[in-house]
């Protein structure tokens, strides 16, 4: 299975009374659609997954898989702490057509789960039982835990680990893991501010919350380097740095409102989680001014 090109890990849409909005998530896909995006990550971070009950990642994955065009890859966030809750949600998502499951690293006890071991047995135990491919999510700004380069390596070995989706925005151990592991093993970057340096390093792609609001300029990075076209990735790549970092400062409130401005619903967050201020937005505003359809 191939993750070539860009997947933004959707926000999840709710309207004001907290509940899953399932209007605007057909509004967002159907958006979406309509570009060259390789696919969907569905109930990642930034999907607020860890605010959602089992059955809303459901019919969050049941309504993205419904509305999504032929051709796109569905990928579905299924970590907890616990195997037996990964396997079990994992194989819930493969069976409503699911291609492969996000699955982030452990980290509730940090002192026995910040280890190289420790993570090896977590994520070869999932992928021995799931019925679709893994894939390693390390984002240690807000797990705590940053999986080490040689369980990456060890674990690519699995045949049912296909790649990584890192988040940690370090070049250097991208580069590591994309020299040191398996032939075909799958480096993805969780980091738009760094897209362009990555894919030159090696990386096939990202799952990139960016790309919830300005979609297009992603994508052109990722033609860009396709066609060999190194101004344009590395024009494209300066045009979108304020906005990038812009969003990831301001977190899932701060991307939803970018996404308000730019035709896509972001709508609220969920609590404890809040909408971001009046200085945040004109910070946004100006940071999108450029990136806007």
């Amino acid at each position: 299975m191939k993750l070539q090109g860009i997947f933004p890990p959707i926000a999840t849409p709710f309207d004001h009374n907290g509940d899953i909005y399932p209007a605007k998530v057909r509004h967002n896909v159907e958006k979406w659609n309509k570009t060259a995006l390789s696919g969907y990550a569905v109930m990642g971070s930034t999907g607020e997954s860890v605010m959602l009950t089992t059955e809303e990642k459901t019919a969050m994955w049941e309504l993205v898989a419904q509305c999504a065009a032929p051709g796109k890859l569905l990928i579905a966030g299924t970590g907890m702490e616990s195997v037996r809750e990964t396997v079990s949600l994992t194989n819930r998502a493969a069976e409503i057509g699911y291609q492969a499951a996000l699955v982030r690293t452990p980290h509730y006890y940090k002192n026995l789960l910040n280890r190289a071991a420790a993570q090896e047995l977590f994520f070869r135990a999932v992928a021995d039982q799931a019925r679709i491919p893994v894939v390693i999510y390390n984002f240690p700004q807000a797990t705590g835990v940053d999986i080490p380069v040689e369980a990456v390596v060890a674990l690519s070995e699995h045949p049912n680990v296909i790649g990584i989706k890192d988040s940690s925005g370090n070049l250097a151990k991208v580069m590591q893991t994309i020299r040191e592991a398996r032939a075909g093993f799958q480096v993805l970057v969780g980091s738009a501010a760094t897209l362009w340096p990555s894919l030159l390093m090696g990386a096939c792609g990202g799952i990139l919350a960016y790309a919830n609001a300005a979609p297009y300029s992603t994508i052109a990075i990722w033609e860009a380097y396709r066609a060999r076209e190194d101004a344009a990735g590395l024009d494209w790549q300066n045009r979108i740095g304020p906005a990038a970092l812009a969003a990831s400062k301001h977190g899932v409130p701060g991307l939803k409102y970018a996404m308000d401005l730019n035709g896509y619903y972001g709508g609220p967050p969920r609590l404890p989680l809040c909408v971001p201020g009046e200085a945040a937005k004109r910070e946004i505003e100006e940071a999108f001014r450029e990136l806007k359809g």
